[in-house]
């Protein structure tokens, strides 16, 4: 069972937000060879042109975009590692999700049944769970438009750096979040 997972912090590379570092707590307890990390930031992801009603389908993607859409086929575990930024995912998350849109118009690629397979989790950081909310909701609705598994949320009290590696809760909660 492969999980993915998408990075879609935009600190600077090579600085590990809280987000990144609670996510890879609870990846420790899955074999490595069975992870594959992305990070959204370092992608060029283009922005998403609604075609569906007037061509009606997308050509197969390119680049980046097609990187994303064979990591995310080949997964079982997909999981969004995505702090809060104003109630909502980040933008380059958001990016990839519209091109969910895309994906499932494209001719020989059955995106919508591969997807039902698979199980959608996010882990998340923020100064307030309820800021996370609206969030966390928006995750659980992709999940259940595609049929997909609901594996809930992993969250940790985030803002300043390293602030969540003293969130005790949430480091114990992440010992088992991606078991099962």
């Amino acid at each position: 069972m492969k999980t993915l997972f998408l990075v879609a912090s935009t600190r600077e590379a090579g600085h590990l937000g809280n987000t990144e570092w609670l996510a890879r707590q609870a990846a420790a307890t899955l074999p490595t060879d069975q992870q594959q990390w992305l990070h959204l930031a370092q992608m060029q992801l283009p922005a998403f042109v609604d075609l569906r009603h007037t061509a009606g389908q997308y050509p197969m993607p390119t680049g980046d975009m097609k990187t994303l859409l064979d990591a995310t086929l080949a997964c079982s575990n997909l999981v969004l590692v995505a702090p809060v930024y104003w109630y909502s995912f980040p933008a380059n998350l958001k990016t990839y999700l519209d091109h969910w849109s895309a994906w499932m118009r494209i001719p020989g690629v059955d995106f919508k049944g591969a997807m039902a397979k698979k199980t959608l989790r996010l882990i998340t950081t923020s100064g307030d769970r309820a800021k996370a909310q609206p969030m966390i909701d928006s995750a659980e609705l992709c999940a259940k438009f595609l049929s997909m598994t609901w594996g809930g949320v992993l969250w940790g009290k985030g803002g300043p750096p390293k602030a969540v590696e003293s969130d005790a809760a949430a480091i114990d909660a992440a010992k088992n979040f991606l078991a099962g």
